[in-house]
């Protein structure tokens, strides 16, 4: 009895509790290994990419494409990049195309977390392609798509669930994204906030482990972070305060122009009477004659980012990267190129910011710079908290925290309020699928059964014949009616069968003598559920075994019945909770007025 008690005990705990979270945080720490690894190689192509693209040499040592010396012969080298991707999709993967993070979604959420193993060849070597021959994107939304691909890969191997199998590859998305920016707290809380839906130890524990596994590793390989080291500025004041909420909600609606942009470029493209194969070509002509104008615009940028921090950009220069880099980014990202998005709202964000600063009678533009990065992140993906983070672990700028918040949840806020998808999940949409970030508990986790159970079943003895019971039924007998199910019980009132409508009609029209008794045409392999036990897993029993009710027994004697649970008693959950989310009153003067009904 002890140990029957114990197990119930388990099953209520806080967490879902499994052991087999230490076999996926083992998997976990290789997978982080090999996605920071992954990210090496991705930065050395993007390097040798680049070099020999602009500068006609072979190196690894990374060099901006903004100080080349080519002229307007630069146009030609982002189409010839596009070129090679829109053969590299049509011929290889359509799921290079893009930023990387809506085919993660969608492998995730609808593809049983099974990635194919050329994407993970495909779309780094795609991305190096696109981002070395001046394509204005980051490295981020490739190597979590890569690094996932990895983690998915390895899981294949394993006999796994499909639940597990998306931890794993979440894992290696995480693992990827530390490596890249050094940044493992802010890669965990992206896993929470956009992959993983849901925040239980089983998938948090393996990716936390995978991004600190990369982030170790990246330090013989990349080199050790912050990427943005920036002097620390004063922590804001209240006033301070007030202007990173005003710097959030322009971020916030700077955030739903660009999402605005990329769709209606893709809309644009998807009206040309060519084949897609070309469209990154023509995109890659646009970047060309937007690096002409703004050399700034092409590639990652994190030198630009790096001097917008630092305050070292100010004037008409911010104005032009901040329209260049919204247009040239937008248009190449709508024709379908590879590349991801991180890094181009960083900087965009940081030309808004240093912009505003102004306008704002306190602190430098490296200050609200910052805040604009985060904020337009933080929006333009709604992941307020991985924005925040993100931009600590890539300055180490701790005092300005609480002013991270403020931009950050100012411009989320605007993003949710205006846009109903985000710029992430609007392309998933767009291929027919629907996702919900918000999280929540289930309510059917958070009611016992005894709470909302029947506690009157309808019980009928096994003698009974079914002729009886049949007379009983249609004269809607209140005795016999109130459920589907009717409980059969012996002479000591003892559980021993169950009878449905449906088993009474069947053995009706089997039965030529009359002589049937209900005992006889019912089922003796009954589930039974607990009073203590939680909805859902009286759900999961339905479900399993493709019933509709359950008796409700004692632990101590699975005979003795306490009540019944059909389908309007599991609905009784879900209306407790959409009545505390819709119904609105005012509780006080409600408490006040039954106060004095009992006293009258």
């Amino acid at each position: 009895m002890s140990d029957l008690i114990e197990r119930v005990e388990d099953r209520l705990a806080d967490f879902t509790r499994d052991k087999r979270v230490l076999i996926l945080s083992g998997m976990a720490l290789i997978i982080g290994a090999l996605s920071a690894v992954v990210a090496w190689v991705l930065v050395w192509l993007i390097a040798v990419i680049t070099n020999f693209s602009f500068y006609r040499s072979w190196s690894s040592v990374f060099q901006s494409p903004t100080h080349h010396h080519l002229g307007y012969s630069m146009l030609l080298v982002p189409v010839i990049g596009g070129l090679i991707i829109g053969l590299m999709a049509r011929y290889g993967s359509e799921k290079i195309r893009g930023h990387g993070i809506p085919e993660a979604l969608e492998a995730i959420l609808f593809g049983r977390s099974e990635m194919e193993p050329k994407v993970a060849l495909l779309k780094p070597l795609s991305s190096a392609i696109s981002i070395g021959t001046g394509g204005p994107f980051g490295d981020e939304g490739p190597i979590i798509m890569t690094g996932g691909a990895v983690g998915s890969i390895f899981a294949q191997f394993f006999h796994l669930s499909a639940a597990e199998r998306k931890t794993l590859l979440v894992a290696g998305a995480a693992g990827g994204m530390a490596a890249i920016f050094a940044s493992p707290v802010s890669a965990a809380l992206l896993a929470v906030e956009l992959l993983l839906f849901e925040w239980r130890p089983r998938s948090f524990i393996p990716v936390a482990i995978a991004a600190v596994s990369a982030s170790a590793l990246r330090v013989p390989l990349l080199g050790p972070g912050p990427i943005f080291l920036v002097h620390p500025h004063a922590m804001l004041t209240s006033e301070g305060l007030v202007f990173a909420f005003l710097v959030g909600i322009a971020a916030g609606l700077g955030s739903g122009l660009l999402t605005t942009l990329v769709y209606a470029f893709e809309d644009l493209f998807n009206k040309l009477p060519i084949h897609w194969m070309w469209w990154p070509a023509i995109g890659g002509l646009c970047v060309g004659i937007g690096g002409v104008i703004e050399p700034r615009v092409l590639g990652v940028g994190y030198e630009t980012i790096y001097e917008l921090l630092r305050g070292h950009i100010v004037g008409a220069a911010l104005l032009g990267i901040l329209i260049g880099k919204s247009v040239v980014w937008s248009l190449a990202l709508g024709s379908g190129t590879s590349g991801g998005v991180l890094a181009p709202l960083l900087m965009i964000g940081g030309a808004l910011g240093a912009a505003l600063a102004k306008f704002i009678p306190l602190g430098d533009s490296g200050l609200w710079a910052l805040i604009g990065m985060s904020a337009m992140m933080g929006g333009t993906m709604r992941s307020p908290l991985t924005a925040m983070i993100f931009a600590l672990e890539l300055t180490q700028d701790l005092n300005l925290l609480p002013g991270l918040l403020a931009g950050c949840i100012a411009a989320h806020g605007v993003t949710v309020l205006l846009l109903r998808r985000s710029i992430l999940t609007e392309k998933v949409a767009r291929r027919g699928y629907h996702v919900m970030r918000e999280y929540g508990v289930d309510p059917l986790t958070m009611v016992r059964i005894g709470e909302v159970m029947d506690k009157n079943a309808c019980v009928i003895p096994g003698s009974m014949s079914l002729i009886e019971l049949s007379d009983r039924i249609a004269r809607n007998d209140p005795e016999v009616s109130r459920h589907e199910g009717l409980l059969i019980v012996d002479a000591n009132q003892q559980l021993t069968g169950i009878i449905t409508r449906g088993d009474v009609v069947h053995a009706l029209a089997q039965d030529t003598g009359n002589g049937t008794t209900v005992s006889t045409a019912g089922s003796h392999n009954v589930i039974v559920t607990y009073a203590d036990e939680l909805l859902y897993e009286a759900v999961s029993k339905m479900v399993n075994n493709n019933i509709g009710r359950l008796p409700v027994v004692s632990r101590r004697d699975p005979r003795h019945i306490v009540g019944y649970l059909g389908r309007s008693n599991l609905m009784a959950g879900r209306l407790r909770h959409f009545e505390d989310e819709h119904v609105r009153e005012r509780r006080f003067l409600k408490r006040r007025a039954k106060e004095s009904d009992a006293l009258a």
